[in-house]
């Protein structure tokens, strides 16, 4: 059981690790068009869409509904016992280091086990990180969508002796979507407050 979890952790970082690798180089291929005058309307890579979910106060919300501010966009679950607890208080503290100037940024967790990760769980949750998290579930349907349009891994463990205390392996990127709800950048695990707030005033310098 031990050997399969570390398989399956083992894996997860694999496809993380491939993920950003192509994810950069499509980026810096998208800006070497535009250093050159070569125009695209294809985003550096083909992370995000439209999604329909449920917030943690019960509201039904569409991306849409997002339009016009920045995104920081975290897929993890509440039951997680270490790195969703510590990306999300990387996320508050960019929050917190931008102040007012962080009034276009909205923050977004979007759990991967909506299956316990009801709205009510959410709420509670994501109030212990920053007031302008937004917590996201749905059904196993739409939560495989919206994970599917930003290319996240997770998968349940297998083999808990207790089925409702089981761990999920899931990738540990959080993404940046700038207001029209394209693709920035993406940040990897231990990115620091300090590198999201650079990212986006970066963005921001470039009038885009």
């Amino acid at each position: 059981m031990k050997r399969e979890r570390l398989v399956r952790m083992a894996f997860a970082a694999l496809i993380g690790l491939i993920m950003a690798a192509v994810i950069a180089w499509m980026t810096i291929r998208h800006d070497q068009r535009q250093a050159a005058g070569v125009a695209t309307n294809v985003a550096p890579a083909s992370i995000g869409g439209p999604f329909t979910l449920t917030t943690h106060d019960g509201r039904v919300v569409a991306d849409t509904d997002f339009q016009g501010k920045y995104r920081l966009v975290f897929f993890g679950y509440t039951f997680c016992p270490d790195i969703c607890p510590t990306e999300l208080q990387t996320i508050a503290q960019a929050m917190d280091l931008m102040g007012e100037g962080g009034a276009d940024v909205q923050p977004l967790f979007i759990t991967i086990d909506p299956a316990r990760d009801t709205a009510p769980v959410l709420a509670e949750y994501v109030a212990l990180f920053h007031p302008k998290v937004i917590g996201l579930t749905g059904t196993a349907e739409q939560i495989a969508a919206v994970a599917k349009e930003y290319r996240v891994y997770y998968a349940r463990s297998q083999g808990e002796p207790d089925p409702t205390q089981y761990l999920m392996d899931h990738s540990t990127f959080s993404y940046l979507m700038a207001p029209d709800g394209s693709f920035v950048t993406v940040f990897a695990r231990g990115t620091t407050p300090e590198q999201m707030v650079e990212a986006i005033a970066t963005h921001r310098s470039r009038g885009r």
